[in-house]
């Protein structure tokens, strides 16, 4: 798979906003769905060393470019109380099913790369362990989302186009309003992102960008 850094630190800010710009007719479709963050909690995808370590093969360029704005809305969630939830894929040989035919090796639940880098110290969050793409199969995912009574998720995390597409279509088959991040997002290349944006908006999902869900959570501080 080709791999490239279509987000750095110095082109995330243009380049998600030429990204959104790309499925903005189909967001207008949905303008009417607005987040309401008492009813909304913050899913934070696979943000492990194994993708976001340089010395991994499973390393995603773009990855670290997207920490800093992803820590924002962690901490925007985390100050006002509202559920934050990190998943972390592990894997053994029994529950690995077609992910063991698929990928050159699994994510051991005793390696470091395993470990989630982003997890510290949040207020209100819970860490999930899964083994499949999607975080809503074989988990307890839904479960908590119904007893803190969520009807909005929002997704961050990687990759784009695996575990954060999986888990929004699974989230929006399960009856809850989704918003997909464009720059808390990332996967392998800039194509494969941009065919996950276009094909999520179009019947899944409401693309957004982080600084539009500050500006919801500060005014609903307010």
């Amino acid at each position: 798979m080709r791999k490239e850094q279509y987000y750095t630190q110095e082109t995330l800010q243009k380049k998600s906003q030429e990204l959104l710009a790309s499925v903005e007719s189909l967001r207008r479709r949905h303008i009417n769905i607005k987040l309401q963050p008492g009813k909304a909690a913050l899913l934070v995808l696979d943000m492990q060393e194994y993708f976001l370590r340089d010395d991994s093969h499973a390393f995603v360029p773009s990855a670290p470019t997207i920490v800093s704005r992803v820590n924002k809305l962690l901490a925007a969630f985390s100050n006002q109380g509202y559920p934050v939830l990190f998943t972390r894929h592990i894997n053994t040989p029994e529950d690995a099913g077609m992910m063991s035919k698929w990928w050159r090796d699994l994510i051991n639940p005793q390696s470091a790369y395993s470990h989630n880098i982003i997890l510290k110290n949040v207020q209100n969050s819970i860490q999930i362990n899964k083994t499949q793409y999607d975080a809503f199969l074989h988990t307890t995912l839904e479960a908590i989302l119904h007893k803190l009574n969520v009807t909005q998720v929002i997704i961050c995390g990687v990759m784009t186009h695996l575990c954060c597409e999986a888990t929004a279509r699974s989230a929006f088959m399960r009856g809850f309003e989704v918003f997909f991040t464009v720059d808390g997002t990332a996967t392998y290349n800039e194509e494969l992102h941009r065919a996950s944006l276009l094909t999520l908006s179009h019947g899944f999902v409401v693309p957004v960008l982080i600084e539009e869900l500050l500006r919801t959570l500060e005014n609903n501080e307010a």
